[in-house]
């Protein structure tokens, strides 16, 4: 049987979101004040929590994690997109887009079950208080995130090794802003209802379970919660959930829209909105929601800053 000739291929073009000159500076502008904040807030929280030990809980270390995740994929895929807006060269390598491909799908579903860790920490928080330093060990939440790593690692793997067994013989132009499965698996000269039916069941693992075992999860802690007597009470504990809840939606359904779907049936301009959405927007969104009514972060950030204490 003769090898796919991979070779055929030696580089792609990445078309972007317009092709239309004047809306070029914009785009840029965009992406990169977006990059630039992006940087700047989850960088924040990441160095506020390695200095002020008063964050050295459970919850802010995956926040921490959450952070560090976000800025590699977005440094994966968005200064590519702003060197492609800043000229006229829009091309990426064979290899550079199977490397961008792989880091993206590492951090991403690293990611996607890192949100179902942080909800074990709120149910743990929430369900059994007393208990909660002795469960949530730091070797306990060590190993909850070298999990998702690995899960990241190996669903990656399988994911990229199947898309890049198809031979790409041309055309070689990508309708997206970066290297991302769906796109380049419409650009095979081969049938790809294999990958197809490898992504919906890969999906089942890195999207669905998740969300499936984070659903289950905060239906009790819903039902704990009912039970505390304190309106007061029920209110601070909703509040610790609602952030989290938030940022599962912002990332998790339209990744599971874009990677559970058919080939076929996707529409690259669609594509790219989710992408950008999952990919920046709520990367861009984290550090805010996470922290723009949290008390303890404000307290560290003047800490750090020598500006005393946070008001109560």
């Amino acid at each position: 049987m003769q090898e796919p000739n991979l070779s055929s291929v030696t580089e792609f073009i990445l078309l972007g979101f317009s092709f239309n000159p004047r809306t070029t500076p914009l785009l840029f502008s965009a992406f990169l004040l977006t990059y630039l904040l992006i940087i700047l807030g989850n960088g924040l929280i990441t160095i506020l929590i390695c200095l002020d030990s008063h964050l050295h809980t459970p919850m802010y270390f995956f926040i921490g994690t959450l952070s560090m995740l976000d800025l590699g994929y977005t440094t994966t895929t968005v200064p590519q997109t702003l060197a492609h807006l800043a000229s006229q060269k829009k091309t990426i390598s064979f290899a550079s887009c199977v490397a961008q491909m792989y880091i993206f799908l590492v951090l991403g579903i690293t990611e996607s079950w890192l949100f179902a860790m942080m909800s074990i920490d709120r149910y743990v928080a929430i369900c059994h208080p007393l208990r909660y330093k002795v469960i949530m060990s730091p070797w306990l939440c060590g190993v909850m995130v070298i999990f998702c790593g690995l899960w990241g690692v190996i669903s990656a793997l399988i994911y990229t090794v199947f898309a890049m067994r198809l031979p790409y013989c041309g055309p070689n132009k990508i309708n997206h802003f970066f290297c991302e499965v769906p796109a380049v698996l419409k650009l095979a000269c081969a049938d790809t209802s294999v990958n197809d039916w490898v992504d919906f069941i890969l999906g089942f693992s890195v999207i669905l379970v998740p969300l499936s075992l984070i659903l289950v999860i905060y239906v009790n802690i819903f039902i704990a919660i009912l039970r505390i007597r304190s309106a007061q009470g029920r209110l601070k504990a909703f509040s610790t959930c609602a952030s989290h809840i938030t940022v599962v939606t912002m990332f998790c359904v339209p990744a599971m829209v874009m990677y559970m779907q058919p080939g076929s049936e996707a529409s690259p301009e669609e594509d790219k909105k989710l992408a950008l959405f999952y990919n920046v927007i709520s990367a861009f969104l984290n550090p805010i929601i996470y922290s723009l009514r949290n008390k303890e972060v404000k307290r560290a950030f003047l800490k750090v800053a020598g500006w005393g204490r946070a008001p109560e």
